[in-house]
C-alpha cells in the first residue's frame, strides 16, 4: 500500500527520539506496528460492520439489575477482593471544550478539588478504610502525560500508589488522498495536530505494551475497573466486584459493562445487542442510516453504555498474546486549523466485550453515570443537588425527585472562565426542574431557582438576578419582566 510505504520510510529505526525544547518526544516501532495494523483493517472494511436483521436483543440474563447484584451479601472482609483490584482512569482528553488548557482531570470541580484530586481521594479512603492496596492507573495521552505527571508530586504522601503509561500516538490521515499529514517526525514538535491518541480502544494493547499489565498481574492483581476520569459517578462499586470475584474459576466473567437506562438526553449513547450468539456494543457510527432513528429510540433500545468497565487482566494478556482483541473501527472526520479535512481511526474500550468469556451487563442506577462533558454539567456537580464525602458526589437527601434538572447554559457561559465570572455563588438548585439561561445574564449571591426557569437576554441586553432573588416557575426577558410560566 502506497500509504504504509510512504509512511515507513518515515521511520526507518525502531525508536527514533527527536528533542525538542523543552520536550523529547518518542515514537516506537509498536505505534507504527500498531497503526499498520489498524490501517490495513480500515482499507479492507466495505459496507456497514452490522447487518442489522442480525441485531437482537441481548437474552434477559445477559444483562442483570443491579439489585439483584447487590442482594447478595458481603463477606465480613472485603480486604481480600479489593486487593486483587486495579482502577484505571482514562486521561488522554484536554479540557479544551470548556475553555481550558492542559488535561481536563486537572479541571476544579467541587471546592477547589480537580477531577483528579476526588478520584485519588476515593481510592485512599478505600484504602484506609480496609486496610488494602488499590492502585490507581492513568492511561494519558501524549498531550496530557507531560502536565499529568507534574501534578502527581502533590500526591507522594497519600496512601495510592499511582502509576502512567501512554496511549500509542497515531497520524491522522489526509481524508483524500489516504496519505499522513505528518509529513516528518519532526512536526510533532512544531505541529503536534497532526497526531492523535487513536480512542480508548488502544488501552488493550498500550497496557500490554507498557509492561504495566504484567507487573500488576505478578502482585495478584486480577480485575481493572475502568471509567472515563470525568465521570465522577464512576467510584469503586464494592457490589459488583465481589460478584466478580465470588463466581467459580470456570464461569467468572472476564468483562463487566455497566449500562443505565437511556433518557432522551443519551440518544446517542452506544448500547448492548446479541450478534452473532454473542454480547457486542453498539455505537451510532455503526448504524447504517436508515436504522439511526430506531437506533435512537429509547423504547426499542432501553438502555446505554456508561463505559464503566470491569475487565479481567488475565484476559487482557490472553487475547494480547493470541492477537485476538476484535473492536470495530471508528472513523472520526477532522478539519485542521488550516481547513484541510482529516480522517483519524480509533476504537472504543467497550468494544471488545465481545472477544471476552462470560461477559456480563450489569444495569446501575443513574447515579454511576454523572459525567461532566459541559459547564451546564459542571453548575450541577457544584450546586448543593450533591454533597462530597472522601472524594465520592451523593445526590442530596433533601432533592424529592431521583433525577437531576436539566441544564442549559448559552454560549456566555461555554468556557469556565466566563462561567465563573457570572455567579457570585452558584444558585440553590434543590427544587429545580429545568433552567435555560441564554444571552449576558450574571447571578447574584444566594440566588434560588425552583420548578422551570427560562431567562434570556435579547442582544445588547444585559441580565443581573439581584442576590437572594428566588425565582420559581418564571420567564425573565430582557426587558426584566417576570411571568408566570
Amino acid at each position: 500500500v502506497c500509504f504504509l510505504r510512504c509512511f515507513y520510510l518515515l521511520v526507518p529505526f525502531n525508536v527514533v527520539v527527536l528533542t525538542y525544547t523543552p520536550r523529547v518526544f518518542q515514537v516506537s516501532k509498536k505505534d507504527f506496528d500498531g497503526f499498520k495494523k489498524l490501517f490495513h483493517r480500515f482499507l479492507q472494511v466495505k459496507g456497514p460492520s452490522v447487518d442489522w436483521p442480525k441485531i437482537h436483543r441481548p437474552p434477559e440474563d445477559s444483562i442483570q439489575p443491579y439489585d439483584k447484584i447487590a442482594a447478595l451479601p458481603l463477606p465480613d472482609s472485603l480486604a481480600d477482593s479489593l486487593n486483587k483490584l486495579v482502577v484505571v482512569k482514562l486521561n488522554g482528553g484536554l479540557g479544551t471544550s470548556m475553555g481550558c488548557k492542559g488535561p481536563k482531570s486537572l479541571i476544579s470541580v467541587r471546592n477547589e478539588n480537580t477531577f483528579l484530586d476526588l478520584t485519588v481521594q476515593q481510592i485512599e479512603h478505600l484504602n484506609k478504610k480496609y486496610n488494602t492496596d488499590v492502585p490507581l492507573v492513568l492511561m494519558n495521552s501524549f498531550n496530557t502525560d507531560e502536565d499529568t505527571k507534574k501534578i502527581l508530586q502533590k500526591y507522594t504522601h497519600h496512601r495510592v500508589k499511582i502509576h502512567t503509561f501512554n496511549q500509542s500516538r497515531y497520524p491522522r490521515i489526509n481524508k483524500e488522498s489516504l496519505l499522513p499529514v505528518a509529513t516528518d517526525i519532526g512536526m510533532m514538535g512544531e505541529n503536534a495536530d497532526v497526531w492523535y491518541p487513536p480512542g480508548h480502544g488502544d488501552i488493550y494493547a498500550s497496557f500490554y505494551n507498557s509492561g504495566l499489565l504484567d507487573q500488576l498481574i505478578t502482585e495478584g492483581k486480577e480485575y481493572i475497573f475502568v471509567s472515563n476520569i470525568d465521570n465522577l459517578g464512576a467510584t469503586v462499586d464494592l457490589n459488583i466486584l465481589h460478584h466478580l470475584v465470588s463466581q467459580p474459576n470456570g464461569k467468572r466473567c472476564e468483562f463487566i459493562m455497566e449500562v443505565t437506562d437511556k433518557t432522551r438526553a443519551d440518544v446517542k449513547g452506544g448500547t448492548l445487542i446479541q450478534y452473532d450468539n454473542k454480547l457486542r456494543l453498539l455505537e451510532i457510527a455503526q448504524v447504517p442510516k436508515a436504522h439511526v432513528d430506531e437506533f435512537k429510540s429509547v423504547t426499542k433500545f432501553k438502555i446505554f453504555n456508561t463505559n464503566n468497565l470491569w475487565i479481567s487482566l488475565g484476559a487482557i494478556k490472553r487475547l494480547q498474546e493470541q492477537n485476538a482483541m476484535d473492536m470495530e473501527i471508528i472513523v472520526n472526520p477532522k478539519t485542521l486549523d488550516g481547513g484541510q479535512n482529516v480522517i483519524q481511526l480509533e476504537t472504543a474500550v467497550g468494544a471488545a466485550i465481545k472477544s471476552f468469556d462470560n461477559a456480563l451487563g450489569i444495569n446501575v442506577p443513574r447515579s454511576r453515570f454523572l459525567p461532566v462533558k459541559t459547564v451546564s454539567d459542571l453548575l450541577l456537580v457544584m450546586s448543593n443537588l450533591y454533597s462530597l464525602e472522601a472524594g465520592s458526589l451523593t445526590m442530596s437527601q433533601k432533592r424529592e425527585f431521583p433525577t437531576t434538572p436539566h441544564v442549559k447554559l448559552g454560549s456566555s457561559f461555554t468556557k469556565v472562565q466566563e462561567y465563573q465570572t457570572r455567579f457570585e455563588s452558584i444558585p440553590d438548585m434543590l427544587e429545580l426542574d429545568h433552567l435555560t439561561v441564554s444571552g449576558d445574564v450574571t447571578f447574584g449571591k444566594q440566588v434560588s431557582l425552583k420548578g422551570t426557569v427560562i431567562i434570556i437576554a435579547n442582544h445588547g441586553d444585559r441580565i443581573d438576578i439581584p442576590a437572594g432573588t428566588i425565582l420559581e416557575n418564571k420567564i425573565v426577558s430582557g426587558n426584566l419582566r417576570i411571568l408566570d410560566h
